[in-house]
């Protein structure tokens, strides 16, 4: 592949531009940018055990260094007990817990530090409720480049501590990651490193969108009626969604293909995507006072408000929201029925997966995928 062979695309107006630079957010708009490849055969998909099978589908180049430490391939666990209770025919849950810095965000900051380690640039840098700083940490590490880390000081204790152990360098910011947001922006700007925060940057939405090759690759080529996402900033949400357009378009899936409802789960503490898209909104407004035990859901004014909410309308899905006893009950029950190591985002989606099927949003034979995006254990000390 070159870079010919894929540009950037703005999500919301017609800026476009070619692939072989280093993208941010849109010039013209300021809303984010999204990677547009060539057609890409199925046969093309290799024999990793990684998300790097799909390497011919993602923006990297032939004979670039890919930053990986073993990254996704995680398992899709039938659940049949929890498919009865969810009130569906079949139940699945993608354990994202089981990746390296053990949650889906490895996905992302695999790409975006792949990129970055590619164009040269200096270090990098971001805001986190958690789990991305890890990753982040763990692959600027892998990569040998600086990392600058902005997190709230409520974090998780275990995440800080992971997030230390990789030798990055952490700041602690009073308030929420949107605060810790408004800090790496100014570090950017100030130091050169490249600003790796959701969807600021085309990147990482596309070690994101892997999550949904996997799930159809898992099923036998095919799509559930139904994903259902906790959802913070929205990138993993965004990422199965262009993942499944583009397996639709490529013809990696049979003729007449249905694509999956996007679901996305929210604490009721802090839930803006949930409001807006029940309010009819294009876009979020910020949530006063967030506060959840799901440090992940806990991100009060997502900059991918506006792509998140056009991806549940444009697949006739849904956005529900849990309360912190609703999590904590559904999040306790999946791991000790389950074996899975549930972190409160996955316990939100079961939760969510249940107020799905009560609203009607799926039929009572439905075939439902719930994504458990982390590990419990970040969350326990």
């Amino acid at each position: 592949m070159t870079a010919s062979k894929w540009t950037l695309h703005c999500s919301a107006c017609a800026y476009t531009a070619p692939g072989d630079r280093l993208a941010s957010v849109c010039p013209d708009c300021g809303q984010p940018l999204s990677v547009k490849l060539a057609p890409v055969p199925r046969s093309a998909v290799g024999h990793d055990c990684s998300m790097w099978r799909y390497h011919a589908a993602m923006p990297i180049l032939d004979g670039e260094q890919r930053v990986s430490i073993g990254e996704g391939m995680t398992a899709l666990t039938e659940l049949p007990h929890i498919a009865k209770e969810v009130g569906v025919g079949r139940l699945w849950v993608k354990d994202e817990g089981l990746n390296p810095t053990a949650s889906f965000k490895a996905r992302g900051l695999c790409m975006a530090v792949t990129r970055a380690k590619a164009l040269g640039l200096p270090g990098v840098c971001v805001p986190t409720a958690g789990n991305a700083g890890i990753a982040l940490a763990a692959y600027a590490a892998a990569a040998h480049m600086p990392a600058r880390i902005y997190a709230p000081a409520t974090t998780p204790p275990p995440i800080l501590g992971s997030i230390r152990a990789y030798g990055a360098q952490l700041e602690l910011v009073d308030g929420h990651i949107g605060d810790a947001g408004k800090a790496t922006t100014q570090f950017a700007k100030e130091s050169g490193f490249f600003n790796v925060a959701t969807v600021r940057e085309p990147y990482r939405v596309e070690g994101m969108k892997t999550m949904g090759y996997e799930v159809a690759e898992q099923l036998g080529w095919r799509l559930p009626d139904a994903i259902v996402y906790p959802t913070g900033g929205g990138e993993g949400t965004i990422g199965i969604w262009k993942a499944i357009g583009e397996m639709i378009e490529w013809g990696w899936l049979p003729p007449g293909t249905k694509k999956s409802k996007m679901v996305i789960a929210q604490a009721e503490g802090c839930m803006p995507l949930v409001r807006a898209f029940h309010e009819g909104a294009d876009r979020a407004t910020p949530w006063e006072n967030a506060a959840t035990h799901a440090a992940g859901l806990r991100v009060p004014g997502p900059f991918g408000d506006r792509w998140t909410l056009r991806t549940i309308r444009e697949s006739n899905g849904g956005a529900f929201a849990a309360s912190e006893e609703e999590i904590r009950a559904a999040t306790f029950h999946l791991a000790s029925t389950s074996g899975i190591d549930a972190a409160p985002e996955g316990g939100c989606g079961i939760s969510v997966a249940k107020k799905m099927v009560a609203a009607g949003l799926v039929s009572k034979d439905a075939e439902v995928v719930v994504f458990n995006t982390g590990s419990g254990a970040s969350y326990r000390w």
